[in-house]
């Protein structure tokens, strides 16, 4: 039976590489306001741009809409405007040309697209040799998020060497994280949630371009699946066992596999593992705690049952259990 979790990894993969933004910038005179929906879209996304004033009735006056230099719309009360991103590398300039009674006046908008990229990776999450997926965070365990943004300055791209990030992890500021070249944000997650939120905000040191992106981040549980190991083949690791499982001959070896316990190191002390055989400890006298040898007298035929039950000694959440019959 091949592991599970190879539909869920992908999906995960596949999630990180949302995040797209680009840069708009304002110019309001005379109390004039610019929302702008949404407020980073991706290159080629429709945007809405809405003005807003405290101090005049724009419902009653005429505003007309220009998109580099070339008027598009005009009209009494004409307060929203939509139009599309440009390609990454160009620019968009949106003049709303507002007649008020005391003179018209010029508000600009500039649309520069960008792309960002987020990557990340559970640092200290164990997956066996050969495992096609991607190694998953648990409950109390480091992540390392890595922001990749595309930026464009005329015919050359920002490098992400040189570039400010604002940091957020579940919505709250991240100073420390923060800061110029640190393209990359490393944190513990919650043991007490199922996900983190990690937002980020690139920019260059000028303001002139930014790009910003978030991911969610979910948690998994650790899994046991227990392999056979051949004396000639080594550990067959292309399909774990099922329950029941028949012992060929009379001794067999069982490889257990931790997968996503934290740390990494599977063999370090503050991991502990108890095997039992019948509900009865098993004392291991082989370092290699993952491996179990099962022997049985011959002629003899029945059914045991075997469990692992692995705990960390420094981190309360991390904890596995696997519960097997053995045929023999």
């Amino acid at each position: 039976m091949r592991f599970k979790f190879s539909s869920l990894c992908l999906i995960t993969i596949l999630a990180v590489f949302v995040g797209f933004a680009l840069k708009a910038n304002a110019d309001s005179s005379s109390g004039i306001l610019v929302d702008i929906v949404p407020p980073n879209p991706a290159p080629f996304e429709n945007t809405t741009i809405t003005l807003k004033s405290y101090e005049n009735n724009l419902d009653s006056v005429l505003i007309s809409w220009s998109v580099n230099g070339k008027t598009i719309a005009s009209g009494v009360g004409d307060k929203s405007f939509s139009t599309t991103a440009p390609t990454l590398g160009a620019e968009t300039n949106v003049v709303a040309t507002i007649s008020l009674p005391d003179g018209p006046i010029q508000t600009n908008i500039t649309i520069r697209p960008s792309v960002m990229v987020l990557l990340w990776q559970a640092n200290d999450s164990y997956v066996p040799p050969f495992y096609r997926g991607k190694a998953l965070p648990t409950p109390d365990s480091e992540v390392k998020v890595v922001a990749m943004p595309e930026i464009r300055n005329g015919s050359s791209y920002v490098s992400p060497q040189n570039m400010t990030y604002a940091w957020k992890k579940d919505y709250t500021n991240n100073v420390d994280g923060s800061g110029y070249g640190k393209n990359f944000f490393v944190f513990v997650n919650d043991y007490l949630e199922d996900s983190n939120n990690i937002s980020v905000t690139a920019s260059t040191v000028d303001q002139k371009y930014s790009s910003d992106a978030n991911i969610d981040i979910r948690t998994a549980q650790p899994k046991i699946l227990f392999y056979r190991n051949d004396t000639n083949l080594g550990t067959i690791w292309e399909h774990s066992l099922t329950d029941p499982h028949k012992m060929q001959g009379g001794s067999d070896m069982i490889v257990a596999a931790p997968y996503f316990i934290s740390p990494e190191e599977i063999l370090t002390p503050s991991l502990v593992w108890s095997w039992l055989i019948n509900d009865n400890s098993v004392n291991l006298t082989n370092y290699k705690k993952y491996l179990m040898p099962l022997q049985v007298k011959e002629g003899t035929h029945g059914t045991s049952k075997l469990r692992l039950d692995i705990t960390s000694k420094d981190k309360i959440f991390e904890t596995a259990s696997k519960e097997i019959n053995i045929e023999f």
